[in-house]
């Protein structure tokens, strides 16, 4: 398949979601004007047993490589997802089973397959870090560590959090940087993808390849999708939107986002750009999106619609109950408004899935009274500001 070499296109890769291009965004563009396939890999740990939308924001990046005509590579991380990132841990990962990890990767491919091409005339290839990282012995990985120094390991945010709490660092964890970088010498490949919370593991493999095989690999971190909090949209925090969730669901947890998040969501989610305007329509309007792109525009626009009918039109009232938020337990608040009768009938009313916070099933005892409408039961309604 031909490079294409289209100023404009190449601008949007270089541009577009992205935070950080290394070692420079002019290095990456004067190897992306050259006419030159390029091959670029995004590697995925197996840790859960499905993709969410933080997993597309690298994956809609490198459709536009792939649309250029660059070579792709989506690495499951079988061997490493054993062992587990300590990506911004205060504690040591659980360790996995490999049958643990082979599960969890049984929906990869199909659900990355709603944004990369995985046949046609360039498609995505599919690697899995066992084949090299299962197969090498003590003496490979003494020859790997000496690639490396422990001031230089030791430097990762996440450990010197827990050196200065007093908390235990194991080996392994201090391996993970060098494993992730390996993985780049032994596919060869020009470059990386992944969130900027990868930039660490990325630059590591950026050095090895540097003194192994005397390479310039490029690097591309990505923005990060963050809750209002700072926290990443994702399994590990629990506020992710699951590719296993019903087109509904997805909807209503989009929805459910703050208006401050809208343009940042618009820039990693979508391929259109966000416009100032009336803040609900908006909102309509990138959850319609972000669902079409990988449950189907049927689903989307129909997703919309009972969102709409649910809680935009004839349910809920205009002159509904406002309350202000108090960062209380979302019971006591109920309880306060007589809305439930009891902790008991809280809990009875999560566990049926009665209870929803604008659109979005509340799945926990402990919820706290963040803004929101929240709908209990089928005639029940209470607005948090």
């Amino acid at each position: 398949m031909k490079v294409i070499t289209d100023e404009k296109k190449i601008e949007q890769v270089l541009t577009r979601g992205v935070e950080n291009i290394y070692p420079s965004k002019e290095f990456l563009r004067k190897r992306l004007e050259s006419g030159e396939q390029l091959s670029l890999y995004l590697g995925i740990d197996p840790t859960g047993p499905t993709l969410h939308l933080g997993h597309s924001i690298p994956m809609r990046k490198l459709t536009q490589f792939q649309a250029l005509g660059h070579k792709i590579i989506l690495l499951i991380g079988d061997f490493t997802a054993m062992i587990g990132d300590p990506t911004d841990k205060s504690a040591t990962r659980v360790k996995q089973t490999r049958e643990q990890v082979i599960e969890n990767a049984r929906l990869y491919q199909e659900q990355a397959g709603h944004f990369l091409k995985f046949d046609g005339k360039n498609p995505v290839e599919l690697k899995y870090n066992s084949d090299w990282l299962g197969k090498m012995n003590f003496a490979d990985v003494l020859e790997l560590e000496a690639d490396f120094t422990h001031s230089q390991i030791i430097k990762r945010d996440m450990f010197q959090k827990r050196i200065e709490e007093g908390k235990d660092i194991y080996m392994h964890e201090l391996s993970y940087p060098m494993m992730q970088g390996y993985d780049s010498v032994a596919m060869g490949v020009d470059g990386e993808i992944g969130g900027n919370d990868q930039t660490f593991n990325m630059l590591a493999g950026r050095d090895l390849m540097g003194k192994r095989q005397n390479k310039e690999k490029f690097v591309i971190a990505m923005k990060l999708l963050v809750d209002p909090t700072g926290k990443k949209m994702s399994k590990t925090e629990g506020n992710m939107v699951a590719f296993t969730d019903t087109a509904s669901d997805a909807f209503g947890k989009i929805m459910s986002w703050p208006d401050t998040l809208m343009p940042l969501a618009y820039e990693l989610c979508t391929d259109i750009d966000y416009t100032e305007g009336n803040p609900m329509e908006s909102k309509l309007k990138l959850a319609e999106e972000v669902v079409g792109s990988y449950w189907g525009r049927e689903f989307a626009s129909k997703a919309r619609e009972n969102f709409t009918q649910t809680f935009s039109k004839g349910e809920v009232a205009d002159d509904v109950k406002e309350v202000k938020e108090t960062g209380t337990k979302l019971s006591n608040v109920l309880l306060a408004e007589g809305l439930i009768k009891s902790g008991a009938d809280f809990r009875r009313l999560v566990d049926e899935g009665a209870i929803y916070r604008d659109g979005v099933k509340i799945t926990s005892y402990t919820e706290l009274d963040v803004p929101g409408v929240y709908k209990i039961g089928k005639h029940r309604f209470l607005k948090i500001i």
